[in-house]
């Protein structure tokens, strides 16, 4: 059984950066992003050359700033020097445009040189074949062990707009501001600069990473998460590249600083075109969401989302709850708002009697009594104003979004203009929608440049709040869960010793495949309860077995090789005398032996029939290539790749962590009891995934294992059935990936 979409295929894996690189990384990245020398290499006269454009860029850049180039005396007016090495002060930034060929040498002379820090704007490397590849090889073999960091290559450059840094050959310099820009896609990178210069969202960095030879999402924003003029990160991302660092970083800062991604190759032609851009491999875009969940990440799907998180993160604060005012002059446009607010996971705010009370002093006698707040098509600019200033104050509000539609009494020049006074509320941000074209113009640039984020439309104002939710909720500590139902077993410490021997003893007989009694052993012995299960090498042994246990009984076909049981006929149900395991026995030998061969019978295993009235969950993991293992939580049974109810999450997990996995199902309305039928034992299943995910954290031999199916009933939790699947002989531990999440 596949547990999730693959992500394996035939591509050779992307090159990584050498593991540690902790020799003056610090001032390395602060080469990026703050130099006082920089050396563009390859600068150039030539109109339209990247050279000439990276020299004019860096024209107004608040330090020393020296052109290389080996055939010039002088470039654009300025002394050029022959080589690095020929630069009469130590350079702090080196940024290079030339030929993919000379930059593994060119990349050795700025290690002798004592260079801090490098900017590879060339292309030419992984992403056009295994020539390539070989080039990036030659620059990872040079700075090996050095202080020189590398962004790139084939990337756009880096911005400092702080200190005037254009290192890009972008047109546009962005404006000074406190969101972070990285992308791995340049010619976004552009289209993002030039909606900032006409929205006046402002940048404390701005970066095109490349294919991240060195230089990876982990490395930029932890270094961003320490700089204070960085409030929030952005990120376009086509691959992750280091998933593990990548995740840590996230974990490091997500809590004090949001970070908004908008992944792309969530489909598979998406995934195939995102490759042959970066030179890298996608992975399954269901597990990066289970990723991004885990470590906080705010994940965007489109652009206009994208563009939304870049505005309110850098002009207002975040809310303290989800609960949302809203200010409208016609109900459509108010009633579109709530549909998307409630569907993103925030709520209508419920107005408190005291608010009630001040509206229905300032609003006409037919406003809406109620949220949102509808003062009306006639309403004047005072009557905004003084509506917002009414639901700003209700401390049931946790923000307030104002709506604007043109109508013939409507002035939006002068409400926008009053507006400007609730910019900067404590911790309740205010967010505007200005419906229409021309006569919403000029109202919306002064919303603008007073800092309040403005949108075309009213929905995608209420998701950005919901957004900004999300993020906020996901920086609260972890609950305690309060116990549920029957008091649980006394948690066990695992037998981890047992299970490793167990392990070892399959794989020194070059076996992959435990059998379901010694899938089970593995389950037992990590305190995972299993229903009864006995071997039977012969009939004789089979009923034996069946009259110790007690009809009915169930028999499964036991094999080293067989893994899916149902496929060949190998379980019979239901059977209540000897006859019948007699005859069951030879159904399965027979089925077995036509399909596959006497070799892959080894008997039977014998099991109480359980008549337990309950729901039947599947309970797995399978390893992910970027993110290492992955657990998998769903509705079970037979049809389990029919109905596709499923939830994936990122070992270990806690018991919190569990409930939350388990509540993203349909099953776990059922499991909470519907329709007259009670509950499951909540507390039980949640530590029952603590368990197994425990399991698939410490037994890193362990390829693939699932139960299913889990059958969950009030009276207690069995696995009735499980598979594991090892790593095979020709696979060493330190190629098995790690464990990409921490509690």
């Amino acid at each position: 059984m596949t547990l999730m979409p693959s992500t394996l295929d035939d591509t050779p894996a992307p090159l990584q950066a050498p593991a540690k690189r902790t020799t003056n990384s610090d001032r390395s990245m602060s080469s990026f992003f703050r130099p006082r020398t920089v050396a563009v290499i390859g600068a150039s006269e030539k109109p339209g050359g990247v050279g000439r454009a990276l020299l004019e860029n860096l024209g107004t850049f608040h330090g020393t700033l020296y052109p290389v180039n080996g055939q010039r005396d002088t470039v654009l007016g300025k002394k050029a020097y022959r080589n690095i090495a020929s630069v009469p002060t130590r350079v702090d930034l080196a940024v290079i445009a030339t030929p993919a060929a000379t930059v593994p040498g060119i990349i050795r002379e700025c290690v002798q040189a004592g260079v801090g820090a490098a900017i590879v704007i060339s292309a030419g490397f992984k992403e056009s074949g295994a020539t390539g590849t070989e080039l990036e090889h030659q620059i990872l073999e040079a700075i090996k062990g050095t202080s020189l960091r590398v962004i790139g290559p084939n990337c756009l450059g880096v911005m400092g707009p702080h200190v005037n840094l254009n290192a890009t050959f972008s047109k546009d310099m962005a404006r000074t501001g406190n969101v972070a820009f990285l992308t791995q896609s340049g010619a976004l990178g552009t289209a993002i600069i030039d909606w900032s210069l006409k929205e006046k969202v402002g940048f404390s960095a701005f970066v095109s990473i490349g294919s991240m030879l060195d230089i990876g999402w982990g490395d930029l924003i932890r270094h961003l998460g320490e700089d204070p003029q960085t409030h929030s990160i952005m990120i376009y991302m086509e691959s992750v590249g280091d998933a593990p660092a990548f995740l840590a970083a996230v974990r490091e800062v997500a809590p004090v600083k949001p970070i908004v991604v908008i992944k792309v190759g969530r489909t598979d032609a998406a995934a195939k075109a995102a490759a042959s851009h970066t030179g890298a491999l996608t992975g399954s875009d269901e597990v990066l969401d289970a990723a991004f969940n885990r470590a906080g990440v705010i994940r965007v799907a489109t652009i206009e989302e994208f563009f939304s998180m870049a505005k309110v993160l850098a002009k207002q604060p975040l809310p303290r709850g989800p609960r949302l005012s809203i200010v409208t002059n016609a109900g459509g446009p108010g009633v579109l708002a709530t549909d998307m607010l409630v569907e993103c996971g925030a709520q209508l705010a419920t107005l408190s009697p005291e608010t009630l009370a001040e509206l229905n002093k300032v609003l006409p006698a037919h406003w809406s009594h109620g949220n949102p707040i509808d003062i009306l098509g006639d309403a004047d600019a005072a009557r905004y104003a003084a509506a917002v200033a009414v639901a700003a104050k209700d401390p049931g509000a946790d923000g307030v979004l104002v709506i604007l539609t043109p109508q013939a009494m409507t002035d939006p020049i002068a409400t926008a203009d009053l507006m400007r006074t609730y910019a900067k509320m404590d911790g309740k941000p205010l967010l505007t929608s200005w419906m229409g074209g021309t006569r919403a113009k000029t109202g919306r640039s002064i919303l603008n440049e007073a800092g309040i984020p403005m949108f075309d439309y009213p929905d995608e104002a209420a998701r950005a709040f919901s957004n900004m939710w999300r993020y906020s909720q996901s920086r609260l500590p972890h609950p305690v869960l309060a116990p549920e139902g029957k008091p649980g077993p006394e948690a066990q410490e695992p037998e981890t010793e047992k299970v490793t021997e167990l392990i070892h003893s399959i794989r020194q007989r070059k076996g992959t495949l435990l059998t379901e009694y010694e899938s089970k052993q593995v389950l037992s012995a990590y305190g995972i309860p299993t229903v009864e299960t006995r071997l039977a090498a012969s009939q004789i042994d089979a009923v034996a077995a069946a009259e110790s246990i007690g009809f009915p009984v169930v028999l499964k076909l036991h094999s080293d090789t067989i893994t899916h049981k149902t496929d060949v006929g190998g379980v019979r149900l239901n059977i209540r005398d000897a006859s019948e395991v007699r005859g069951a026995w030879d159904a399965i030998e027979g089925a077995v032996r036509a399909k596959h061969g006497p070799g892959h019978f080894q008997g039977v295993t014998v099991q109480p029939m359980v008549m337990l009235k309950g729901c039947e969950l599947i309970l797995g993991s399978s390893l992910d290539p970027q993110f290492g293992p992955v657990l998998l939580f769903g509705a079970g049974g037979v049809l389990v790749e029919v109905f596709k109810d499923r939830a994936l999450g990122l070992p270990p997990l806690d018991a919190y962590l569990a409930r939350r996995l388990m509540e993203q199902t349909k099953i776990f309305k059922v499991l909470k009891g519907v329709r007259g039928r009670s509950s499951v034992d909540m507390a039980a299943l949640d530590q029952i995934l603590v368990r197994f995910s425990r399991l698939v954290a410490e037994q890193r031999w362990i390829k693939e294992i699932d139960i299913n199916p889990l059958l969950a009933s009030p009276e207690r939790i069995l696995a009735l059935d499980a598979r594991i699947v090892l790593h095979g002989p020709e696979v060493r531990e330190e190629d098995i990936p790690e464990l990409a999440a921490t509690l």
